[in-house]
């Protein structure tokens, strides 16, 4: 009995390390496969897939450079400098998408965009996007034209009328010459809880920041 029990344990051993060493060598694989993938848009001095590779990529995938899809895939890599792809973070991207082929990448994205789309994920990638827009060492505030373009791409789909009149209302006033994440993130709380037109549920005493009263307050007169 013990010996038929040994030997059932040993042909499972044996079984279980085929399937590791198989599907280590299938991830082996796959990783080449990325990197190869990678190497087609990198730039070989710096090794890092820039703003030119960018452009190529998008090119090859059928979408502008400006397509929501192309900023949901530096989230999804993690990217940390604006325009630019390090091997590391388009492994991590593309590993998570099971996407190592421009085929599969393609594919993946209406995918990804249904991923980052859900409210749990949403906020986080809002908030992603303003950090992507930090081009600058200890910089904590983006100027009001590029606000005004990225709230367009990442917004504009989901809230075109608040984006609408909030751009309006950016290009008019003259109080502020950038935007900080604060108010960046307001807005964001602002389109997902207050009723519009009418904000009827706005409530001032609360704490929004300055930016938002004085533009709840445009629109009531825009309105009048």
């Amino acid at each position: 009995m013990r010996r038929s029990s040994s030997k059932k344990k040993s042909a499972e051993s044996v079984a279980t390390d085929l399937f590791r060493s198989a599907s280590s060598k299938a991830s082996t694989k796959e990783m080449d496969r990325i990197d190869q993938l990678f190497n087609q848009y990198a730039n070989r001095s710096s090794n890092l897939i820039d703003p030119e590779g960018i452009e190529k990529l998008c090119s090859n995938l059928d979408v502008s450079h400006t397509d929501i899809r192309i900023l949901m895939l530096a989230w999804k890599m993690k990217a940390e400098k604006q325009g630019y792809f390090t091997n590391e973070e388009w492994r991590r991207g593309l590993k998570a998408l099971r996407a190592d082929t421009l085929n599969k990448l393609k594919k993946a994205l209406p995918e990804l965009e249904k991923e980052v789309r859900r409210p749990t994920n949403f906020a986080d990638f809002y908030a992603y996007a303003f950090n992507y827009c930090l081009t600058e060492e200890k910089q904590k505030s983006i100027d009001i034209e590029t606000i005004c373009q990225l709230l367009e791409i990442v917004m504009g789909s989901t809230f075109r009328a608040q984006v609408d009149y909030f751009v309006e209302y950016l290009k008019i006033q003259n109080d502020y010459k950038v935007i900080n994440m604060d108010q960046w993130m307001g807005l964001y709380r602002f389109c997902n809880e207050i009723s519009f037109p009418d904000m009827g549920n706005y409530n001032p005493e609360l704490a929004w920041p300055l930016i938002l009263d004085n533009f709840v307050e445009w629109i009531a007169e825009k309105q009048a």
